[in-house]
């Protein structure tokens, strides 16, 4: 069986209408039903309307003539047809009424339309109306159906005669077709209009949908609903108005937001990082742009949306870059482990060489003194870190960046009262200590670095209550109205706008609940103070 072939053998051959054009269908037949039930229940009213003012209006005219003098006086004259017959033409003339019959008691007419009919006895009920009583009813007489009312006429309280008057069925529809005329023209204006407005919103619903079917948009739905949930990496859809319409499940994540609760908010009003929110608000297309939360690392691009002229607003997609960057801080770290492994290396080439160069010129003695002197120096500085500091990892550390500080010129001094030992921040990530204290020796000696006699003081210190870390140098300091944009993303003490260390530190320290403090005292002083392990709620392990 050919691929190409549908599934459902019942489906070939049916039309397969857009959404658009099922909507417009069905909103014809819709418009069109209410138009004929409007249509049909506005007839039945006017008909019966119509029957109910032509019984008013009989009934108010035989009343009428029933207390005229003259007809009381007719008919009790000789001849009261004489009298009578003339009168009720002239009522039925100057009226709408058909006919106007004024009869005996027993029913004989003493007046009609056709002179003829007269003397001949009434044809309908007059029952209730010798007894007193108004009547109006439907019958078939002479001049055809017709709606009519019969009225008892009495002078000096005897009843001397009765009264009935009529409009034929024939001139009520007449009339009523007038007004149907008018109902139907109507009608078909309202369906026409319906019409023409359905088609529109129809149209519109196309253009929107464009023109796919129920069943495609079922299925796009369910795959761009799939997709939105698996995808690990962060996607929203800023409008232009700076609302969120769209948080898939990795941003929610990555921004630490509930999905369900952000999307129709402002961004402004979601609590992310300024410089994250002008991103997003510059309404340009951004690349791989890194921004910093308090908890990670994010690669941000931003594509601006536009179609026909349009400004739909802003694609952004977040990728989790934390873990990347920890590793590249860590192969910063280990590429400056060998780097000062290698200057140190070269270092005691130069020393070898220079003892072997006393020793061949007969001078062992100043050989041996330079020798003692050079190692005696170096152990000195590995005693003083090692035996302040008893976390491997920060004594590897400053051991590496003192070495390559000491290579361009700068000397890295170990603060008198520099003491921590392994237990004491064993609840910190040991990233996170190298993290900071790496990057502000780092920062330190960029400052210094051109400044005569550069020094770099690096104080280590834990309690139970705090882990403080200090860096001070004797550069030119900070100017204050810097301090408020340290920590942001692209500072730098080269001034390229590339600067991603010192919010590192930032970002650091804020995850572990701590505070940064700097100040200008003949340099630069940054104090970073983390909560010890008292204050964090324990000492085995990290958070």
């Amino acid at each position: 069986m050919s691929l190409t072939r549908s599934a459902n053998p019942l489906a070939r051959g049916r039309p397969q209408w857009s959404l658009a054009r099922q909507l417009f269908v069905l909103q014809v037949i819709v418009v069109a039903v209410v138009v004929l039930a409007g249509t049909a229940l506005a007839f039945y009213d006017a008909q019966r309307q119509s029957s109910a003012a032509a019984r008013d209006e009989v009934v108010a005219l035989a009343k009428t003539l029933a207390a005229a003098p003259t007809v009381r006086d007719g008919l009790v004259a000789p001849e009261p047809a004489e009298v009578l017959q003339p009168l009720a033409e002239r009522v039925r003339a100057d009226t709408r009424v058909d006919f106007v019959t004024i009869m005996s008691p027993t029913g004989i007419r003493y007046t009609h339309p056709d002179p003829a009919r007269i003397g001949e006895p009434f044809i309908g009920h007059i029952d209730r109306a010798v007894a007193g009583q108004a009547l109006t009813e439907t019958y078939t007489g002479t001049l055809g159906p017709s709606v009519r009312a019969v009225v008892p006429v009495y002078r000096d309280g005897k009843l001397v005669g009765l009264v009935s008057d009529g409009i034929t069925v024939r001139v009520l529809t007449r009339e009523l077709q007038q007004r149907v005329t008018a109902l139907v023209l109507v009608a078909g204006a309202a369906l026409v209009l319906g019409g023409l407005l359905t088609y529109l919103v129809s149209e519109r619903i196309r253009r929107h949908t464009h023109g796919m079917r129920p069943a495609e948009l079922s299925r796009m739905y369910e795959y761009h609903d799939a997709i939105l949930h698996a995808v690990r990496e962060g996607l929203l859809l800023v409008g232009p108005d700076g609302r969120l319409t769209l948080c898939n499940d990795g941003a929610a994540v990555l921004l630490e937001l509930d999905a369900s609760e952000v999307e129709g908010e402002r961004v402004a009003d979601l609590g992310l990082p300024s410089s994250l929110l002008e991103t997003l608000g510059a309404g340009r297309a951004v690349r791989d742009e890194v921004h910093l939360t308090d908890h990670r690392v994010l690669l941000v691009n931003v594509s601006p949306v536009r179609t026909g002229g349009r400004d739909l607003g802003s694609v952004v997609t977040l990728r989790d870059h934390t873990e990347l960057q920890a590793l590249s801080g860590e192969l910063d770290s280990m590429r400056g482990f060998a780097e000062s492994l290698r200057s140190q290396a070269h270092e005691s080439a130069n020393r070898l060489h220079t003892v072997v160069s006393l020793i061949e010129l007969g001078r062992p003695d100043e050989a041996v003194d330079f020798a003692t002197a050079e190692l005696d120096l170096a152990q000195r500085l590995t005693d003083r870190v090692v035996g302040a500091v008893d976390e491997p990892v920060l004594a590897a550390l400053l051991l590496g960046k003192s070495a390559e500080a000491g290579e361009r010129g700068v000397e890295v001094v170990l603060g008198a009262d520099t003491e921590i030992d392994d237990e004491s921040v064993a609840h910190l990530e040991s990233r996170d200590l190298v993290t900071i204290l790496g990057n502000l020796i780092d920062n330190a000696v960029e400052a210094v670095v051109e400044s005569p006699q550069p020094r770099v003081n690096v104080t280590i210190r834990s309690a139970a209550d705090e882990v403080l870390i200090r860096v001070a140098d004797n550069g030119p300091g900070v100017d204050s109205e810097a301090v408020q944009r340290l920590f942001r993303r692209g500072w730098s003490t080269k001034s390229d706008d590339r600067g991603l260390g010192l919010a590192l530190v930032g970002q650091s320290a804020r995850r572990h609940g701590g505070t940064i403090d700097v100040r200008t005292e003949g340099g630069a002083v940054f104090t970073v103070r983390l909560p010890g392990p008292r204050a964090s709620g324990g000492t085995g392990g990290k958070p």
